[in-house]
């Protein structure tokens, strides 16, 4: 098994990082990420609120793997997370659903406030493969190269939507909502100047989304 920690922290408050990491899907530094929908949600009577989303993404193999292993390049994955209002904290687990015998990936996500008002997050992974023939711990490495090099992207995609939340001026509202309940609409802080506009952070966010994907 591989294992890899990794903490930063963020300026900005919990309630809005908190925020941001739920609405993190869709952002140009996940394009990899093909439908993210909510099966379950409910508040706990402690006042918790856990939500269950599964997610479809788009991978790919290394040259070395054998031919045949896995049947298709998309693969689902689970994401179960607990949001503590009143302690400021957010847990949340991500596991692959699929081809779990080739390797079985676990990402764990701590977002906690700190004493100083910024707000802190821990990602861990652990990595096990059971495939044998030699190619477990050479599939073990590839895996955990990709989660770190999918950490600094996620967090530079929570970082856009952290902007796009300053940038419209949003109130923290009550986590779990749907992004259209939002209302992230870049109408809503229209620029007098249209230079300045279109080097906004909503102008560059919507010439992704408008651009046609493979």
């Amino acid at each position: 098994m591989k294992y890899h920690s990794q903490s930063f922290f963020y300026d900005d408050p919990w309630s809005i990082v908190s925020l941001a990491y739920f609405l993190r899907y869709p952002n140009p530094y996940a394009s990899h990420i093909i439908s993210c929908d909510v099966i379950s949600r409910n508040v706990t009577p402690s006042g918790t609120l856990q939500t269950t989303r599964l997610i479809l993404k788009r991978g790919s193999l290394p040259r070395w793997a054998p031919k045949g292993i896995i049947s298709r390049a998309e693969s689902w994955v689970l994401e179960e997370s607990e949001v503590d209002p009143l302690g400021k904290t957010l847990r949340c687990t991500t596991k692959n659903l699929e081809y779990t015998k080739v390797m079985k990936m676990e990402e764990s996500v701590f977002i906690r406030q700190t004493e100083d008002g910024q707000t802190a997050q821990t990602t861990e992974a652990r990595v096990l493969s059971g495939f044998g023939w030699g190619l477990t711990k050479r599939i073990e490495s590839h895996g955990l190269n990709k989660f770190k090099a999918h950490v600094q992207r996620s967090r530079e995609g929570v970082s856009l939507i952290l902007s796009l939340l300053r940038e419209s001026r949003l109130q923290p509202m009550t986590l779990g909502g749907e992004p259209s309940q939002l209302n992230l609409d870049p109408n809503i802080q229209e620029s007098k100047s249209v230079s300045k506009a279109q080097n906004s952070t909503w102008a560059r966010l919507k010439g992704w989304v408008s651009t046609p994907k493979d």
